[in-house]
């Protein structure tokens, strides 16, 4: 393992945007998807509505589900930050995410709310089932997941937080658990 300290330095350079070996929209449309899809309930900004599409083709996700008042695209705002994103992530959207949730039950979704819960689970105790499909739901920026919602999941889950704020943007958080989720579904044979 290299040197993490300052006593050396490690010759590298950054790689030239050819050499990312990046998928074209259609071989991503073609590709297989990671077993899980975002859903996003009344999200106000229209730029985390574009982050969710950017940080969801990072990882592969297999849909989102725009709900509420969620903006959708096309839309200026949503493109600025998706960076084409929302071409490549297929997405549906829902009037009410009420409707939605009992679909993507039977079809075998574990439905896992984003949120700060009497019965959350941490991300750090989370164990991923290789098997199972995940939908996980972010809600509203200022209100959170609905508890209408948040009583009809199997799960919550929570980002262990240590600071005063106990709240993270809905951008950052859906990185944080598309991570954990990823990291943890990939170390399954």
């Amino acid at each position: 393992m290299p040197d993490q300290g300052n006593s050396h330095c490690i010759a590298m350079r950054k790689l030239k945007n050819e050499e990312l070996d990046r998928l074209s929209v259609d071989q991503f449309k073609e590709s297989p998807k990671n077993p899980v899809c975002l859903i996003l309930d009344n999200v106000r900004s229209l730029n985390n509505v574009g982050a969710a599409f950017r940080t969801g083709d990072a990882f592969r996700v297999e849909k989102i589900f725009l709900c509420g008042i969620t903006g959708t695209p096309p839309h200026r705002d949503i493109q600025k930050t998706a960076l084409g994103a929302t071409e490549s992530v297929s997405w549906e959207y829902y009037p009410d995410i009420l409707t939605l949730l009992p679909h993507l039950k039977t079809e075998g979704w574990l439905l896992i709310a984003i949120e700060q819960a009497d019965q959350s689970i941490s991300l750090l105790d989370f164990s991923v089932d290789p098997k199972a499909k995940y939908a996980f739901i972010f809600g509203n920026e200022v209100f959170g997941v609905q508890e209408s919602v948040v009583k009809t999941c199997q799960n919550c889950l929570e980002i262990p937080q240590f600071g005063t704020k106990h709240s993270l943007n809905i951008s950052v958080s859906i990185g944080v658990v598309l991570w954990d989720f990823i990291s943890k579904y990939h170390r399954h044979p």
